[in-house]
């Protein structure tokens, strides 16, 4: 079954097909960054300009790519929640009217379950049940993964995502947005112990709190500016990023080891840090555990993973009709 796929959820505009859930057949991402780095973040009104400027471009490319025409798809799959409204509204009116023109089924597709089914396609082998942690700019979770189309969250962020503190701390130390790829960078060249960051203290063991890590970040750079004195970015760096990956990979492995999971996997742009990544694989080697990552390039938003969701949901019965809307928030 080969599913054409449409994501639009925040900065990228992408389209991909996959073939039953687990083959990549093509797969296209344009990309606002470089626009959007000239305020610091994304701008919700650009983003959706441009989406509507690339979007029937990325899926001719897509379709030229797979050397298929659109009449043979056999489904149209979009990311419908959680995003940017105006992002996302064009993204899911684009594949409906791409359904209706083909007569095919429209399938809907959650954000955060694209991200986790990245690892599809990463790992054949892979199949529920088993734990995972998605990370990412706007998303920090915890989640069962019962079945293909069943999950249940266990573990949340009270207040930033692991990305947004990333992007938030990386602009305190002068670094450019997206600032989670420079504090990485920085990070192996300084010094993880120099500085002492706080780990905040949730009352359910599996939640996340990034809003005081960042915030102390952002204290230490204006104290030290306010004394004249210098700080060693690459060091903070470091420090932050250490304490960061600790925070995310200490309360994941606990949940594994306290609900008797020995298969974990890590999803969303935030699996693409180096620092989180080398954490991750340590803990479930010393516990025994298999740990699946996707490749950098399937950590970032894009299409394919919706188009892997896609299929799943597809079986699953899981159809949508023409009164399809985008949502802006929604629970998994």
């Amino acid at each position: 079954m080969k599913i054409l796929a449409i994501e639009s959820s925040c900065d990228e505009t992408a389209c991909a097909v996959v073939k039953d859930g687990r083959n990549i057949v093509s797969s296209i991402v344009a990309t606002q960054i470089d626009e959007h780095k000239l305020y610091g973040g994304v701008v919700p009104e650009i983003a959706s300009r441009r989406h509507c400027e690339n979007i029937a471009g990325v899926c001719d490319e897509a379709l030229l790519q797979a050397g298929l025409r659109l009449s043979d798809c056999d489904a149209v799959a979009v990311t419908y929640a959680p995003g940017l409204i105006g992002a996302l509204l064009v993204g899911v009116n684009f594949a409906k009217s791409l359904a209706l023109a083909i007569n095919k089924p429209l399938i809907p597709v959650h954000h955060i379950k694209g991200h986790i089914a990245a690892n599809y396609i990463a790992h054949s082998e892979l199949e529920p049940p088993y734990l995972c942690l998605v990370a990412s700019g706007g998303h920090s979770h915890i989640i069962k993964v019962n079945d293909y189309t069943k999950f249940e969250t266990i573990g949340k962020t009270l207040d930033d995502a692991a990305g947004e503190a990333f992007d938030k701390a990386a602009r305190s130390m002068g670094f450019p947005y997206p600032g989670g790829i420079h504090v990485d960078k920085a990070a192996k060249l300084g010094d993880s112990k120099r500085y002492k960051l706080p780990i905040p203290k949730t009352e359910n063991p599996y939640d996340f709190s990034f809003s005081g890590l960042k915030t102390a970040v952002i204290n230490l750079v204006h104290n030290a500016e306010q004394k004249g004195e210098d700080i060693n970015v690459n060091d903070l760096a470091a420090s932050f990023q250490h304490t960061a990956c600790d925070i995310l990979t200490s309360k994941f492995i606990r949940a594994a080891l306290d609900n008797g999971y020995k298969t974990i996997t890590l999803a969303g742009g935030v699996a693409a840090n180096s620092g989180l990544r080398e954490t991750l694989t340590k803990q479930a080697d010393l516990h025994g555990m298999k740990l699946y990552i996707p490749p950098i390039s399937l950590c970032g938003d894009n299409a394919a993973m919706i188009g892997s969701q896609g299929y799943y949901e597809y079986l699953a019965g899981n159809i949508a009709d023409s009164s399809l809307n985008a949502v802006a928030s929604l629970k998994l």
